[in-house]
């Protein structure tokens, strides 16, 4: 005992040493950044604002673009490529400067650099951290290797809708899921140690509520009350700044009518006072000046006024910052102090990547692009996130002696495999389906019947039939090409593009077992082709290695084990779905729907159910959020509560059972959801708390523990508030959010 006293006491004492020194060095930096600060001009001080690009495709560096590094009026860049113009570049601010600041380097390295990982939407899929942090980890040593030392990600953006395209950027409609990744990519970027020149300044974004537009339209106005924008939206924003994110982009749309980049209440009293934020905020690209066209700014001049006011550090490309400063301190709309608390927030970041005593990209460092371990992962990562939806008569995994068709447009399109956002990424390099099985020498015939997603021509289907005729399975890759999802890529109609559903009922009609293998940045509804096939394996776009994780999962040399992070509709009509939503005071339920179908013609007009739902497509999503397959199949039982009066002080521990029933080993993803059965201010039916993932052999009993505090039952009510309140709560402990063993607890 005495020793673990000293222990503790020990730890203590070094901790207390570790804060102490962090302090100084702190107080140090922010001294140098007081002298820096105290010599430069106030065009030095506007330039340090200004965020600038080149094409990737830029050829000669403009000569005015050199001068302006020179003349200190450019603080950072973006789309920098060629790492001669990046060593130029930093070489003149950094000795051709007055004051020899460096200039820091930045991309967009999403979900990898060279070697692509999943799309977002797809590692959220994997319900791992560890998974999503190993993306992050690979983008930052490549993409270091090139100067770039600031990465515009993760996108944290809450989606509830999946016509909007960015949903495919996202962590999906959870925020505690979306909170749990938001500090695995922040550690992955930047390591322990930003000061590290492979590790890149993460930057949470959009700040805040973009996945919330109004429709799924890309850019579109989002109403949210705060209530549910402080419960919801700005969970993974606070998880990432907890975890260190330096930096925070705003985003492009207004939030209950006022343009994030000029909201001086979301940017200074929500996240620098409240979340404690200390790093810097940058535009999202031209998002300032569009301030004009939302209605919020009259003119470019006034778009700098709200946004130099609201908090926002840099602008991105556009300029009105350089443009306006001056005017605007003349008039006494800004004051220089605002402008130097701005540049401070820049340079304090600029310290900690130690650019001031390490500017230069470390030619040494090559990246190892491509690097063998590098495809390990990213193949590791693709059969984590990919979700098996349906699996009748265990028609996968497909024995090594099966005659195969293969068959669509994704099977061998390298490009379109990579997903959005993958600037770097290069088709040379991705290893498609059709290349895998090739590789493995598998029994197989390849029609692409189709030469891309939206094809409508169906001339080919004939030599698919045949070849499906010819085979004992169809494998159809099917799904959306990489520009169909994205930013400015939202979908009203979320089917299948092109003729990709009458092919699919064109190699059905064979009679022979089909697999539909999707490949996509969103869910993809598929009501109209859900029984002409077998099988169906959500994907995503997977990267790099998609055909050799596919071909591992088609064969079972490994199991899918993604869950999905987003609830699957039946139809685009039911948008914005997800799981978590309140209860209404008619909660749809299976004995009171009436479906459209079943009403009498020339019946008596009332409202038949009573309940929220609509007629021809129901209240229940296709699939729910956490749903998927394996190829075995569990058993939940004995969920168990440690007590079931809890107060506030007390932590309550829940167990439960877990067998694998089926004949081989698998993993499952056990949930943990909770509900607050009554409160000041209404709470949704669901909310996930906890998940584990489980590995489990044939046979295996395990016994699954969680832990849930107080803190997790707090919620923020309509007096902005947060609170605890006393009263019943349901758990339900199970594979997704739609099902459970279900248990109660008091909170006294």
């Amino acid at each position: 005992m005495k020793t673990a006293k000293l222990y503790s006491f020990f730890i203590l004492a070094l901790i207390g040493c570790i804060n102490t020194l962090n302090a100084q060095l702190d107080e140090k930096t922010e001294t140098k950044i007081t002298e820096i600060i105290s010599k430069m001009t106030l065009d030095q001080k506007i330039g340090q604002l200004a965020l600038r690009g080149t094409s990737s495709r830029t050829k000669v560096l403009p000569e005015q673009l050199k001068q302006d590094v020179r003349d200190g009026k450019v603080g950072a860049f973006l789309n920098v490529m060629k790492t001669d113009y990046v060593d130029e570049l930093q070489t003149i601010a950094v000795k051709e400067s007055a004051l020899g600041i460096p200039l820091v380097f930045s991309r967009d390295v999403i979900h990898g650099f060279k070697t692509i990982f999943p799309i977002p939407l797809g590692l959220a899929a994997s319900w791992d951290a560890e998974t999503a942090k190993t993306s992050a980890r690979v983008s930052a040593i490549e993409g270091s290797s090139f100067g770039v030392r600031w990465t515009f990600a993760p996108m944290l953006d809450i989606a509830r809708d999946s016509r909007w395209g960015r949903i495919a950027e996202s962590p999906g409609e959870d925020p505690y899921l979306a909170s749990v990744l938001a500090k695995a990519y922040v550690e992955g970027f930047q390591t322990d140690n930003l000061a590290d020149q492979t590790a890149m300044a993460s930057c949470a974004k959009h700040f805040i509520g973009y996945g919330a537009a109004i429709g799924g339209r890309d850019y579109n106005t989002a109403i949210i009350h705060e209530p549910l924008l402080r419960n919801v939206y700005l969970k993974p924003f606070e998880a990432a700044i907890e975890a260190g994110a330096p930096t925070v982009m705003t985003s492009f749309n207004e939030v209950n009518g006022v343009p994030a980049s000029g909201n001086k209440w979301l940017l200074s009293d929500v996240l620098r006072k409240e979340m404690n934020f200390n790093g810097f905020v940058v535009s999202d690209w031209d998002s300032v000046i569009e301030m004009i066209a939302h209605g919020y700014a009259a003119d470019e001049k006034h778009a700098a006024e709200l946004a130099l006011n609201a908090g926002l550090d840099m602008e991105m490309t556009s300029k009105s910052y350089d443009n306006h400063v001056k005017a605007l301190l003349k008039e006494g709309k800004v004051k220089e102090e605002q402008i130097d608390f701005l540049v401070r927030n820049i340079l304090r970041i600029k310290f900690q990547l130690n650019l001031f005593e390490k500017p230069y990209r470390l030619k040494s460092h090559t990246g190892n692009l491509y690097a063998p371990e590098h495809l390990a992962k990213a193949k590791a990562a693709a059969i984590k996130s990919s979700v098996l939806l349906k699996n009748e008569n265990n028609t996968l995994p497909l024995a090594a002696t099966t005659k195969v068709a293969v068959i669509g447009p994704l099977a061998d399109a390298p490009r379109e495999q990579l997903g959005t956002w993958t600037f770097d990424g290069e088709k040379e390099h991705s290893v498609t389906p059709l290349q895998a099985f090739t590789d493995a020498k598998a029994s197989f015939t390849f029609v692409k019947a189709l030469t891309h997603s939206r094809d409508q021509s169906e001339k080919k289907f004939e030599a698919a039939v045949k070849a499906a005729e010819q085979s004992d399975v169809v494998v159809v890759f099917a799904g959306e090409e990489a520009i169909l999802s994205g930013e400015a890529h939202s979908r009203a109609n979320i089917d299948l593009p092109g003729a990709q559903e009458a092919l699919i009922k064109a190699v059905a009609k064979t009679g022979k077992p089909v697999v539909l293998v999707i490949m996509a940045g969103r869910p993809i509804t598929i009501t109209n082709i859900i029984d002409d096939v077998d099988t169906v394996l959500m994907a995503w776009h997977p990267g790099t290695m998609a055909g050799p994780a596919l071909y591992d999962i088609i064969y079972g040399k490994s199991e899918p084990q993604g869950r999905l992070p987003v609830t699957w509709p039946k139809t685009s009509g039911q948008l914005p779905l997800f799981y978590n939503h309140k209860n209404t005071g008619r909660p749809s339920s299976v004995e009171s729907f009436v479906q459209m179908d079943d009403i009498p013609v020339g019946a008596w007009q009332s409202s038949l159910g009573n309940t929220t739902h609509y007629l021809d497509a129901g209240f229940t999503p296709h699939f729910p959020f956490g749903y998927g397959l394996g190829y075995t199949t569990f058993a939940l039982s004995n969920l168990k509560l440690s007590k079931t009066e809890l107060t506030k002080a007390e932590t309550l521990e829940v167990t439960v059972s877990i067998k694998n029933t089926g004949d081989r080993a698998g993993e499952e993803v056990v949930q943990l959801y909770i509900q607050d059965k009554v409160g000041s201010l209404t709470r949704p039916v669901r909310e996930l708390k906890r998940f584990k993932r489980v590995k489990l052999n044939k046979g295996e009993t395990k016994t699954v523990s969680f832990s849930i505090a107080a803190k997790d039952l707090e919620f923020v009510n309509n007096t902005m508030k947060s609170v605890l309140e006393s009263g019943e709560f349901n758990i339900y402990v199970g594979q997704h959010s739609a099902s459970g063993l279900m248990a109660t607890f008091t909170l006294k």
